[in-house]
């Protein structure tokens, strides 16, 4: 996809690693200032090196998304590296704790919702708030998951959070547009990253293959041209959607 970024300063949430820093590198790649953001800053810092030797602008900043503080200071600290943020990818996210809900303990379930939703909800109104204080639009992008769409045993709280982003995207849009904020949602299928390579890789894991009409599971490069389409002026009347990319999966359930 030939999208051109100049100009535009994006921030990605949980930046340290996994997806965050795919997406990071591929804003990058295309145009864009990027801002890295994270809690991890020596990782953070590496890939804010990697980027300028590449030829791009990049600038680490330190976030946890459950502060309101911290969300704050992000954005001040962008903003008087590169400029005004607008793009967000609200890609920070955990896993937290998986088993069986009547085996989890108080605190376990709050403690995903809190970075998963809460946090997403966070710095997403952080950013808004700033766009519409400026008089301009942007581009949203919440990061959910086709957990959102099928229940399974042992990440209660992790498909939850992830169905309530996609629901919140959908809120967020129809607030937003007003504003000229476009504010959509990927809901990646099965990708191996360092949350999960260990179990997809195992023999438990390597069974959702079944599941896959296409066959294999994703890999990072496969959300790059839905995630150029929803931060583009390729996707400039598109807004409030989830968009699925998942091989098929979400398709086929029953």
């Amino acid at each position: 996809m030939q999208v051109d970024l100049s100009g535009r300063v994006a921030m990605v949430t949980g930046a340290s690693g996994g997806l965050g820093s795919h997406f990071a590198r591929t804003l990058a790649r295309h145009g864009a200032a990027v801002v890295l953001a994270a809690r991890r800053m020596d990782r953070l810092d590496a890939l804010a090196r990697e980027i300028e030797g590449a030829g791009g602008r990049a600038v680490a900043v330190p976030l946890d998304v459950t502060d309101p503080v911290s969300v704050r200071a992000a954005f001040d600290a962008a903003e008087r590296a590169l400029g005004p943020v607008d793009i967000l990818i609200n890609n920070s996210g955990i896993a937290g704790r998986t088993g069986w809900m009547l085996e989890l303990e108080d605190g376990d379930f709050e403690r995903v919702v809190e970075v998963n939703l809460d946090g997403v909800f966070r710095v997403g109104r952080e950013a808004a708030r700033r766009l519409v204080a400026a008089g301009r639009g942007g581009a949203i992008v919440n990061i959910a998951s086709i957990v959102a769409f099928g229940a399974r045993a042992g990440i209660a709280a992790y498909g939850a959070s992830k169905a309530a982003v996609a629901h919140l995207t959908k809120s967020m849009a129809v607030e937003w547009a007003r504003h000229g904020i476009r504010v959509n949602a990927l809901a990646p299928g099965y990708i191996p990253t360092e949350l999960n390579r260990d179990y997809l890789l195992s023999p438990a894991g390597q069974k959702l293959l079944r599941h896959i009409p296409l066959g294999r599971f994703g890999t990072p490069e496969d959300l790059e041209g839905p995630l150029l389409l929803l931060v583009s002026e390729a996707g400039r009347w598109m807004t409030g959607t989830v968009l699925v990319v998942d091989g098929g999966q979400v398709a086929s359930m029953p």
